[in-house]
């Protein structure tokens, strides 16, 4: 287990960057998440610290050594991969232990390294099975038990759990948190899902551009974003982003040219009551809450979320009232103005 440091990363592609001085201090035993919109630099950085991709400029610190220049075998890092790239002639037991065996350690110590992987990601049961014999939570069970044996420095996962269903994300989700809990490794994870960031994390790195938009802590983010792209991100439903000039009741600091609000923080009021009105267009039913969209006119569409039910119907006139404490302001360029 060991620190990550990155000071000024850049990644050059030919003449294009995508990765723009990254600086960032990841602590022992941190699991840290990297999001962002596709092309954002998140798997290209990831693979930057791993080794599988050469840095351009600036400089990766492992611990207390410099490891800008080592190769991958060098770094004492684990990567688990989208893919499980398991061996199909394999049973999971060889599997885990292939890397060990290529280490050339004694059969005892693989066959001990090997149980206790097992034990952990429950694997027992499936140790003589072949991985076509197995599903896809477990066969990402096995690629990370590969890792385990290595007794790593940091593991890091390249969106592990893209390829399954929702159902088996959710377990998988509840597994690796577990697994963080019981190892203390330091862990990278790369994910494109705001949940799976959201529910596994220490802290988000959320990226724009092959810039750090924002760090910190999932309730940071969301209820303190510093700019309009990580407001907009983090959430589902979104923030509503509203025009200032639609809502001349909400108190604005100098600069702040548009309010946002989260669909939780907003009641329907009577249409002649409340920050501003509209017209029900469309309900989305979803059991524990309701997620109504309405047209409000130069506010444009505002998305709000009530617990369970609702006895509203497309075409009702109603009025929208935000919670103050949880109004943002942002400014022209699109940064959180600080307010109160």
């Amino acid at each position: 287990m060991a620190s990550i440091q990155l000071k000024s990363v850049e990644k050059w592609f030919g003449n294009v960057q995508v990765i723009k001085g990254v600086d960032l201090d990841i602590e022992e035993g941190e699991f840290i998440i990297f999001v962002g919109p596709s092309g954002c630099g998140k798997s290209t950085l990831l693979r930057m610290i791993a080794g599988l991709e050469e840095t351009s400029r600036g400089q990766i610190m492992i611990g207390d050594r410099d490891a800008t220049a080592e190769p991958p075998s060098k770094r004492g890092l684990a990567m688990v991969f989208q893919s499980y790239a398991l061996y199909p002639h394999m049973s999971v037991r060889d599997n885990v232990g292939f890397p060990l065996k290529s280490a050339g350690l004694p059969k005892a110590e693989i066959d001990a390294k090997v149980n206790e992987a097992a034990r952990v990601l429950k694997l027992g049961d499936y140790m003589d099975r072949r991985p076509k014999d197995l599903s896809g939570g477990q066969r990402q069970r096995v690629a990370i038990g590969r890792s385990i044996v290595r007794d790593p420095t940091a593991f890091l996962f390249d969106e592990p759990l893209s390829n399954l269903d929702a159902a088996l994300r959710v377990e998988m989700r509840y597994e690796i948190a577990k697994l963080h809990q019981t190892l203390k490794s330091t862990m990278i994870y790369v994910t494109h899902d705001q949940v799976e960031a959201m529910t596994l994390a220490d802290r988000i790195v959320v990226l724009e551009f092959g810039k750090i938009a924002q760090v910190g802590s999932p309730r940071d983010l969301y209820e303190n974003p510093a700019n309009l792209f990580v407001a907009q991100f983090i959430g589902s439903p979104r923030m509503n982003v509203i025009p200032a000039s639609s809502v001349p009741s909400v108190s604005l600091p100098e600069g702040a040219i548009s309010v946002g609000i989260r669909p939780e923080h907003i009641t329907i009021v009577a249409p002649e009551e409340g920050h501003v009105s509209g017209t029900v267009d469309v309900l989305e039913y979803l059991g524990a809450d309701t997620f109504i969209i309405i047209s409000c006119g130069h506010a444009d569409q505002v998305t709000v979320r009530v617990n369970g039910s609702s006895d509203l119907k497309p075409g009702d006139a109603v009025g929208l009232a935000f919670a103050e404490d949880a109004i943002h302001r942002f400014d022209e360029s699109g940064l959180a103005l600080n307010f109160g």
